[in-house]
């Protein structure tokens, strides 16, 4: 609490949006205005966004008001926090004013994955040195600089007429209304980022904003109800971005799927809470959508409903039996949900244009918690070009399909139980013109599978093992890690030195540890060709 006397101060309402007047990127909520007991004056109590405070509203065991946490309420006089400043002020600040080296760094926008990206000026020195320029800029980030208002009527639109594009993240403003008149008074702008700012949930007074065609909307508190209602405003929208709001759910106003955003593209909703892929499925009728961002959801299955299920899907309608799901997908990004299943991986062959996936820190896609290395992840996914970022490579699909066939035929012996667990294994077998070497009487071609011989390559990497040029042996497929351990020690002369092995795969961002001692080549799907790295213990 800090007990100053309160001179002419602003005058602050409940609701408002504040920031402490030493530091804009404290920002937080008046919750109370007026006396407290012991204490003469009039008081702000503010609801801190960061929750670094005092108390959770209560003083002295009389609340007045109720805080979002614990510690994230305080009292302060008024005139230590700020209203905040007009749209022009603030472009003045950031633009017409000398800039320190800190104000320099702050010269970016957040991209839609909350990076920052650097601005693109015409010529801040110039502007700096003709305080007139502002005709010429393009695009301005006004980032955590406390704007709370659009200013007086028609000022924006005759200081930066060309202005395509807008960072205001982290700033106060709250009221759609002010977004409003904003992007009325600049025809030209097409790319707006309002994230951190933490926007009202009545959505009322807003016009239609023709021009913009990406809207930023992270961590904005927004629902989907939201998104319903601005939909009707953003004609041209074509990426849009809601991280990090907790979206649990999807809720379509008019029917069981969402209909318009006829020109949206890209919808990324990043670290939410969706935990249903029922509530994805209400997406599946956006007929232009091409790239799906879910990345850090709950998600733990994925599935696609064919037929009968994709008519009680859409409603019923007989005019929508014929209907596919994400007719246009061609980017779905899954990494980091709680996805374990292999029927979901397969599934993903279901969406008619899917070739970019990311399936990256998932149960399913990570060896050390049981899932299945990048081989079998292409092998399975028919159509991947992009796998968790790193392109596939016809020769890595070639290399990988092989593998993974081999691998089956090594582990497998039930017809019923392949065609069951590894759906495309006959095809890419037959593809492949993979010989079937096991008959149907006994282990004996397991046996001649096993003693056949695999060309390896050996390379020491270990950063003590010295210039060792790589050695190409013969071994058997039956041959352990552990043995191969032995072996490499061996055949470099590796005193004193523990191995670790890595297999070296083409395309693969990194090599895959080789940490089962047990498992053979033969297990692990390695083929002639192979490329095994040397590496030591740390």
């Amino acid at each position: 609490m800090q007990d100053d006397s309160a001179e002419s101060s602003p005058e602050f309402r409940v609701g408002q949006r504040i920031h402490s007047a030493n530091d804009p990127r404290r920002i937080g909520t008046v919750k109370y205005v007026g006396p407290i007991e012991v204490h003469a004056g009039e008081w702000v109590g503010v609801d801190w966004d960061t929750g670094e405070a005092k108390h959770d509203g209560s003083v002295n065991g009389i609340r007045y008001f109720q805080a979002g946490s614990d510690r994230s309420g305080s009292f302060v006089r008024a005139k230590v926090i700020s209203p905040g400043i007009s749209v022009i002020r603030a472009l003045e600040l950031r633009y017409r004013t000398d800039s320190t080296k800190e104000e320099e760094d702050e010269m970016y926008v957040f991209s839609a994955s909350n990076k920052r990206v650097s601005v693109q000026l015409v010529g801040k020195d110039k502007i700096q040195d003709k305080l007139s320029r502002f005709e010429e800029l393009t695009g301005a980030s006004l980032s955590y600089l406390g704007v709370s208002t659009p200013g007086d009527p028609g000022q924006i639109g005759t200081a930066v007429p060309n202005l395509k594009e807008l960072d205001l993240t982290g700033n106060l403003l709250s009221e759609w209304k002010d977004v409003s008149t904003i992007c009325e008074q600049l025809p030209a702008l097409a790319a707006l980022n309002l994230s951190n700012n933490l926007m009202s949930l009545d959505i009322c007074g807003l016009a239609q904003l023709k021009s913009i065609r990406i809207l930023v909307l992270n961590d904005t508190g927004i629902k989907w109800t939201q998104i319903e209602k601005l939909k009707h405003s953003l004609p041209a929208i074509e990426e849009l971005h809601l991280m990090g709001n907790n979206i649990s759910t999807i809720e379509p106003t008019s029917s069981s799927v969402v209909q318009g955003f006829d020109s949206l593209r890209l919808l990324n909703l990043e670290d939410n809470c969706i935990a249903e892929w029922d509530e994805i499925l209400k997406l599946s009728q956006i007929r232009g959508l091409e790239q799906l961002h879910l990345n850090k959801n709950n998600l733990n299955r994925i599935y696609y409903p064919h037929n009968t299920r994709i008519h009680e899907f859409l409603g019923g309608n007989e005019s929508q039996k014929e209907r596919k799901l994400f007719t246009n997908l061609r980017c779905l990004l899954l990494g980091g949900n709680n996805i374990e299943d292999l029927a979901s991986v397969d599934v993903l062959n279901s969406f008619p244009k899917l070739v970019d996936i990311r399936l990256s820190e998932n149960p399913v896609a990570d060896p050390g918690r049981g899932g299945i290395p990048r081989f079998v992840l292409i092998a399975r996914l028919a159509k991947v070009e992009v796998l968790n970022g790193s392109e596939v490579s016809p020769r890595e699909r070639k290399d990988s399909e092989i593998r993974y066939v081999r691998l089956v035929m090594s582990k497998l012996h039930d017809p019923q139980e392949i065609k069951q667990v590894h759906p495309r294994f006959a095809e890419l077998k037959n593809f492949h013109g993979i010989e079937d070497e096991r008959p149907s009487v006994g282990g004996a071609s397991l046996q001649k599978m096993a003693s056949g011989l695999l060309s390896i390559t050996l390379k020491c990497v270990g950063a003590t093992m010295g210039e060792k040029p790589p050695l190409t042996k013969k071994l058997p497929a039956t041959t352990t890690v552990g043995k191969l351990k032995s072996l490499s020690e061996s055949f470099f002369k590796l005193k004193s030195i523990k191995p670790k092995l890595f297999l070296q795969e083409e395309g693969s961002p990194l090599p895959i540890l080789l940490d089962d001692e047990m498992e053979s080549l033969m297990d692990l799907g390695i083929g002639n060709g192979s490329t095994i790295l040397i590496d030591e213990e740390s």
